[in-house]
């Protein structure tokens, strides 16, 4: 190659990288909108509120308006406070990918400060795939739903095959079922979905509340419409990297929280019996979880075990609960405590599984079976049974719709945006806000310090935090700097 045509390919592709300024015009067409009765999963809210639901017609694929289309629903909580206040609309997202947003404008509006509720009417979704809107199933999804599930931590030669044919199985079990729209269940579909909503009912931009993966979807229509964005809050933020590569570091951050866990856990030996300190409570954890291996307990075993830690890793207020559920299989042989109130197999529970991956495997690259066995033995390197329940990205190495580019997340266009964290959150570490935020010119990190959660804006009680996004919702007052709020620490025990 001549150097001459070595630069015009290097200007070629600076060019490419450079950041496309975005259009201002509107759809071809705009969808029709109209509001009616809510289905039953969606709760009333408090009288005098009132909430309604409807749905929009989109392009499956908004490259080609004209081929087939799927159905989104939507639902509306009015704002409570008088024209004068009203800011406009606030679209929420509970995260996943898979978490359905019908419901949520109802349940996380209650625990919104007033004056958002006075200004905002707030706009639930379920995004294409989930709940209401079109949803996706991937069958069996090579055993997931088994009971008891297969051990999620293969070790050795004949569990890593056995751990990399249930991913295949999973994949095939995906294409068979979902088939063609496989591509079209992505996050950029989705945030086309977002701006037909903001279109059908007539407003100009559209505010934002993501949570975890909500924090993704919202980047990613800030990528599509920087325009569009009024005011976006993004809370326990997913990191701009490949899904794969998120749920690795997911997995080693719940190997942090858990050792945390067994250092709270010891330090109220006098409440859960399960050792005076930390590496006592973790062999007592160990002996659970082999018990549960050898001889699980009315279908209980090691994956429905991991899966009920996961879940109460995210959350400090659950860490009692995991501790009493330790002890008392230890003392009585029974996981009843452990058993999650709704069983993992049920229709809403098959939707949310399928459509996790069915996203996640549409937004960018997959890893191959050899990056995921060395990943899976350096993290056993770390622990020997380390928490792998987050890894569904993994069945994208198998995946049979491979999609063309990455999502593209965060714009130079878009206004500032707010970010909020857990110090130390095990479900979105930190560094995801961190480094997200190198995409968004001008936003602002809100740090809810020495916390332990996953979900923090209206959802941990901490005034510094909830009031400094009001005032940003309501205002539009942006932090001259990052905000640092106090944390109320691990949780006291009665």
């Amino acid at each position: 190659m001549s150097r001459r045509t070595a630069l015009l390919a290097a200007l070629t592709t600076a060019a490419a990288l450079l950041p496309t300024a975005p259009s201002h015009a509107e759809p071809a067409s705009t969808p029709t909108l109209r509001f009616g009765a809510c289905p039953d999963s969606v709760p009333a809210p408090p009288a005098p509120d009132a909430v309604e639901c409807g749905r929009i017609t989109v392009p499956l694929d908004r490259h080609h308006p004209e081929g087939p289309s799927v159905d989104v629903a939507v639902s509306r909580v009015p704002a409570s406070g008088s024209p004068a206040e009203r800011r406009g609309i606030l679209l929420v997202n509970p995260g996943g990918p898979g978490g359905s947003g019908l419901p949520y404008a109802v349940t996380k509006r209650a625990k919104l400060p007033e004056r958002v509720r006075r200004a905002y009417d707030v706009i639930g979704f379920d995004p294409r795939g989930v709940g209401q809107s079109t949803p996706v199933h991937c069958g069996s999804m090579g055993g997931l739903f088994d009971s008891p599930g297969a051990d999620p931590i293969p070790v050795g030669p004949v569990a890593e095959r056995s751990y990399l044919a249930s991913l295949r199985n999973m994949a095939d079990d995906c294409a068979a079922a979902a088939g063609d729209v496989l591509p079209y269940l992505s996050t950029e579909q989705t945030a086309y979905d977002m701006d037909a909503i903001r279109a059908a009912l007539g407003e100009s931009r559209t505010s934002f509340l993501g949570v975890s993966y909500g924090s993704y979807l919202g980047s990613a229509y800030a990528a599509r419409f920087p325009h569009r964005v009024g005011h976006m809050v993004l809370d326990s933020v997913v990191g701009p990297w490949d899904w794969y590569d998120f749920d690795v570091i997911q997995s080693r951050a719940l190997l942090r929280a858990r050792d945390t866990f067994f250092a709270w856990t010891a330090a109220h030996q006098q409440r859960f019996a399960l050792g005076a300190d930390a590496e006592s409570v973790r062999r007592a954890y160990l002996r659970v979880r082999e018990g549960l291996t050898a001889r699980p307990v009315a279908g209980f075993g090691p994956a429905e075990f991991d899966r009920a830690v996961y879940r109460a890793l995210g959350r400090t207020e659950r860490w009692a609960g995991l501790a009493d559920g330790l002890r008392t299989y230890l003392r009585r042989g029974t996981p009843d405590a452990l058993r999650p109130a709704t069983a993992f197999d049920s229709a809403a529970s098959r939707n949310y599984e399928a459509a996790n991956r069915v996203v996640k495997c549409a937004d960018g690259p997959a890893p191959n079976a050899r990056r995921i066995l060395t990943d899976i033995r350096r993290t056993r390197r770390l622990e020997p049974q380390p928490v792998l329940t987050g890894m569904e990205a993994s069945a994208c190495a198998y995946w049979h719709h491979r999609p063309a580019h990455r999502t593209r997340l965060g714009s130079p266009y878009a206004p500032p945006v707010l970010l909020v964290a857990s110090a130390h959150d095990p479900v979105t570490p930190i560094e995801g806000a961190r480094a997200l935020r190198g995409l968004l010119p001008g936003s602002r990190l809100v740090t809810l310090d020495d916390d332990y959660s996953h979900g923090v804006f209206a959802s941990r009680s901490n005034t510094c935090v909830d009031d400094t996004v009001a005032a940003y919702l309501v205002d539009g007052a942006v932090p001259v700097t990052d905000v640092h709020c106090a944390g109320a620490g691990l949780p006291a025990v009665q």
